[in-house]
C-alpha cells in the first residue's frame, strides 16, 4: 500500500497534473475576465495537447481530476438550494475521480498512437450524458475550426511534430494549415427582420420560487412586456421559469399574456402541466394563441436521475423530499414567429446535439436558460463558449435570453452582447 501511495501520489506528479489542466481550463478562464486572443488560445491548445501526449502515465489521472474540477466545480453551487449543500464537496470529488480515471485511460498503453485515439474520444464520452466536456473547445477563439476533423489534424500535426527528426519536423505545420482553412468565413447571414428585446434579469435563485415573491415577479414580467410593447418591439423573449409556476394552471395570467400577445410575440418560459406530468417548457404567445415547447433533453441529477428506476426512486426519497423527474418530449419544438422558424432549446439543452438535429433549413434558435442556480461562477461563461461551438457547427444563430447573467446573441463567427 505504501509503495503504490509513494508510485502515484508523488506530489510532483500532482504538481504536474495540476499544471497541465491549468493549460486545458486557461481558455475558459481568460473568456470570464473578458480576455480574447487567438494567438494566445491557439498556443495554450496546441501545448496543452503536446503535454498529454508525452507526460507520464501517472500524471495523468491528476490531470482529468484538476481539469474537470477547473471546469465543473460550479455544479455543487446548485445544491444549496436543495438544502444539501453538506453533499456539494462529494459531488465535485465524484466528478474529479470519474474525469481523472478517464485521462488515466489516455495511457492505458503506453503508445502515442493509443494516446492519440483517446484524447479524440472523449469528444464523445459524456458520463451520465453530461457532455459539457469537449476537448476540442479549448480552439473556440484561436486560429484553428473547433470541427472533429480539424481536431484530429491538429492531433496528426502534434504527432508529426514529436515523431519526425530535425528539420523534417516542419511538415507538422501541413495539418495545421488545413485545420487554418477549415475554419471558413460565416454563412448565416442575419437577415432577420424582426426587431427583438430581450430584457434583463437578475432574480436570484433563493427568491425566485418563494411564494411571498411571486406577485412581483409577475408583475416586473408584465412590465418589461408592456415597455417592450410601448417601444413597438416584435418579440420579447424572457428566461427560463420567469413564471416560476405552472403557468397553464393559472387562467388569470394565461389571459393576461394572451391579451398582450395581440401587441407583441412573448417567448417566456414556465412550468407546464399536462395528464399529471409536469413539464419545464417554453410558452409562445401570439395573436391569443398560446404554443408550448416541452423540454428535450433534461439535465442529469438536476431535472432527471440517469440511472436504473430503483436508484431513481431511491435517490428521490433520500434527497429530493420524493419529487418525481420532470417529464421531456420525445422532439424538438420550432416557433413559428411572423413567418420566421426559430428552434427552442431551453438551458442545457442548447448544448446539447439532439436539439440540432432534423434542423432542416432552421438558421435561429431560441434559448432560455436560469444561470441563477449557479452565480457566481464560470458556468455562463462555459455556457456561452459551448453555445459558439454549436453556432459555428450547425451555423445557427443564437439569442440567449438569461436570468443571472449577460443576454447576448451569437453568430456562427460573431458574438454580441
Amino acid at each position: 500500500m505504501f509503495l503504490i501511495k509513494r508510485a502515484y501520489f508523488n506530489k510532483i506528479y500532482i504538481i504536474k497534473g495540476l499544471i497541465i489542466a491549468l493549460f486545458l481550463s486557461a481558455f475558459i478562464y481568460l473568456a470570464y475576465f473578458d480576455i480574447y486572443y487567438k494567438t494566445l488560445n491557439t498556443i495554450l491548445g496546441l501545448v496543452s495537447l503536446y503535454l498529454l501526449l508525452k507526460i507520464e502515465r501517472r500524471v495523468l489521472f491528476f490531470t482529468g481530476f484538476f481539469t474537470s474540477i477547473f471546469w465543473f466545480y460550479w455544479i455543487g453551487i446548485s445544491f444549496q438550494y436543495y438544502n444539501l449543500s453538506y453533499l456539494a464537496p462529494l459531488i465535485v470529488l465524484g466528478i474529479g475521480l470519474i474525469y481523472g480515471l478517464l485521462f488515466y485511460l489516455i495511457a492505458l498503453y503506453d503508445n502515442i498512437i493509443f494516446r492519440i485515439v483517446i484524447i479524440f474520444s472523449l469528444s464523445f464520452i459524456h458520463p451520465f450524458g453530461f457532455n459539457w466536456y469537449l476537448p476540442e473547445l479549448m480552439f473556440i477563439d484561436s486560429f484553428f475550426d473547433t470541427s472533429k476533423v480539424s481536431f484530429g489534424l491538429i492531433l496528426f500535426s502534434i504527432y508529426m511534430f514529436i515523431k519526425l527528426k530535425k528539420f523534417i519536423k516542419v511538415f507538422a505545420i501541413i495539418p495545421l494549415v488545413l485545420s487554418f482553412l477549415n475554419n471558413t468565413n460565416d454563412t448565416n447571414n442575419f437577415n432577420l427582420d424582426l426587431d427583438i428585446d430581450i430584457p434583463k434579469q437578475n432574480v436570484s435563485q433563493s427568491k425566485k420560487w418563494l411564494k411571498s415573491n411571486l406577485p412581483i415577479i409577475i408583475q416586473n414580467n408584465l412590465s418589461q412586456i408592456d415597455n417592450s410593447i410601448k417601444n413597438k418591439k416584435d418579440l420579447i423573449i424572457l428566461p427560463e421559469t420567469v413564471f416560476p409556476l405552472v403557468l397553464n394552471t393559472n387562467n388569470i395570467l394565461m389571459k393576461k399574456l394572451e391579451e398582450k400577445s395581440m401587441n407583441i410575440d412573448i417567448i417566456a418560459g414556465a412550468l407546464y402541466l399536462e395528464n399529471n406530468n409536469y413539464y419545464n417548457a417554453t410558452f409562445h404567445f401570439s395573436k391569443g394563441n398560446v404554443h408550448i415547447a416541452k423540454k428535450l433533453v433534461l439535465v442529469p441529477f438536476g431535472e432527471e436521475i440517469p440511472l436504473p428506476q430503483f436508484l431513481v426512486n431511491y435517490i428521490n426519497n433520500t434527497f429530493y423530499n420524493g419529487a418525481e423527474d420532470y417529464k421531456k418530449a420525445s422532439k424538438a419544438t420550432d416557433f413559428n414567429i411572423k413567418k420566421n422558424i426559430f428552434r427552442n432549446a431551453i438551458c442545457y439543452e442548447a448544448t446539447s446535439q439532439r436539439i440540432y438535429e432534423n434542423l432542416n433549413g432552421v438558421k435561429y434558435i431560441i434559448a432560455t436558460s436560469n444561470n441563477a442556480w449557479f452565480t457566481p461562477s464560470i458556468q455562463a461563461i462555459l455556457q456561452k463558449l459551448l453555445l459558439k461551438y454549436y453556432s459555428k457547427k450547425y451555423n445557427v444563430t443564437i439569442f440567449h435570453s438569461i436570468n443571472g447573467s449577460e443576454n447576448y446573441i451569437i453568430r456562427p463567427y460573431f458574438s454580441f452582447k
